[in-house]
């Protein structure tokens, strides 16, 4: 008789997981989310054009017709970088000058299938090895953006310098090329100076479907200049399992995320938050939903945003459209219809003139960032408390400007001054024993 009861138990509670996880959706993840705004999110399908455009290979002929006006000059390309170039150390780029738009964008693709060097960069993990700027981060993806900054922070800062102080800087990537485009902008917030002294709130990275690159403690740091943008129900940003693991099963892909979500169930979320080591997708999150349970086909996509501590994309959702809303492409287009429909909402609600508004939405967006820091410290999220104390202090421009630099400073005298890897040095720490 009790074996019949311990087993009925054991039954109903695997109904129970399976009713919890065959039920829970992509929206399920974002639902206490406040909605994004259109000035916010007006850059995202921009954006996902100038990473699209890497793919290319006739940016005159773009076998990917355009959305919504956003079309590529090719006359403002003003660099673009294959593999050959690479030898392997990053995925192929261009750097992009938009005087419309007065931005500087390096533009990084995502993972090559067909290419090992990209394979080798994300299964150089070393995870925990060494604290870098007070956390962890991908191991692989920092060596290939200080291999990028020592190639093109000369062409960058020239760019920024001829251009004025008024234009932004700008790194976006896509899958893996958005992991290096978040390192690259985590070095560069730390050494502004190398690039003319521009002002932190002046650079910006959107990464596109990313891979967890960040500890906890530097997502959360790293939010006011870091953005995140994920469609629905990718797989990518919410697999905290090896990369290795994940790309070399590509091909039994849902088998692997099965399991994946099998073993997460049973790991609580206080042990994910306590390990120092646990990556992250970085920055502030922007969330594109236009699916909901139970409901055939996609809806009129809505875009929510939030700074998350907890709940931070931690559980793999078992949907048909994991792979594919991976797909930058995909990207584009729904984060097109969300944009129209923002613009859409925004007019039918103006009460006062836009300039008020966009004041108060970055006074909202810099209070979320000091109340997520807070909520991390109360968690006891490892090396938050260090975060919190040094967040006002690195936010103060340098004074250091584009004007006060020497007039005769060439690009061999930069070349000869900067070296990357040894300012990367500077972000170490010795490795922790017993990680």
């Amino acid at each position: 008789m009790s074996v019949c009861c311990v087993g009925c138990f054991v039954g109903l509670g695997c109904l129970r997981w399976g009713w919890k996880r065959c039920t829970h959706t992509g929206a399920d993840d974002s639902a206490s989310w406040p909605p994004a705004t259109a000035d916010e999110f007006e850059p995202v399908p921009h954006l996902c054009r100038l990473t699209l455009a890497v793919y290319e290979e006739d940016l005159h002929h773009p076998q990917f017709p355009p959305l919504g006006g956003y079309r590529l000059n090719p006359d403002f390309v003003v660099k673009r970088v294959t593999y050959e170039q690479t030898l392997g150390h990053a995925p192929p780029y261009l750097i992009y000058l938009d005087h419309n738009r007065r931005e500087i964008v390096m533009a990084i693709r995502g993972l090559n299938l067909k290419k090992e060097s990209d394979y080798e960069m994300l299964w150089d993990n070393r995870l925990g090895k060494h604290m870098f700027d007070g956390g962890y981060v991908h191991h692989g993806l920092l060596k290939s953006a200080v291999w990028l900054l020592n190639q093109e922070s000369e062409e960058l800062q020239r760019l920024w310098v001829e251009n004025g102080s008024c234009y932004k800087m700008v790194f976006v990537g896509h899958s893996l090329g958005a992991g290096v485009a978040t390192l690259l902008t985590v070095l560069v917030v730390n050494h502004r100076d190398m690039l003319g002294g521009i002002a932190r709130e002046l650079v910006k990275c959107y990464a596109i479907a990313p891979t967890r690159c960040l500890s906890l403690n530097l997502a959360l740091k790293y939010a006011d200049v870091i953005y995140s943008i994920v469609l629905q129900d990718d797989f990518l940003p919410r697999t905290s399992t090896p990369l290795e693991d994940i790309f070399e099963s590509i091909f039994c892909l849902p088998c692997l995320l099965l399991m994946v979500c099998m073993k997460d169930t049973f790991v609580s979320e206080e042990k994910k938050l306590s390990d120092p080591r646990r990556l992250y997708a970085p920055g502030r999150m922007y969330h594109i939903v236009e699916r909901k349970f139970c409901r055939c086909g996609r809806y009129p996509p809505e875009v929510r945003t939030a700074i998350p501590v907890d709940g931070r994309f931690e559980h793999i959702i078992l949907s048909c459209n994991a792979t594919s809303d991976h797909a930058i492409i995909w990207i584009e287009r729904e984060a097109q219809k969300a944009l129209e429909l923002l613009k859409e909402k925004s007019c039918e609600h103006v009460t006062t003139p836009p300039k008020v508004q966009k004041f108060d939405r970055l006074q909202s967006i810099e209070k979320e960032h000091k109340d997520a820091l807070q909520r991390a410290v109360s968690l006891k999220i490892p090396h938050a408390v260090r975060i919190m104390t040094t967040d006002d202090e690195e936010k103060e421009p340098l004074t250091k400007t584009s004007q006060e630099l020497p007039d005769d400073l060439c690009e061999e005298d930069i070349k000869n001054r900067v070296n990357w890897n040894d300012l990367v040095e500077k972000l170490l720490r010795p490795p922790i024993s017993g990680k």
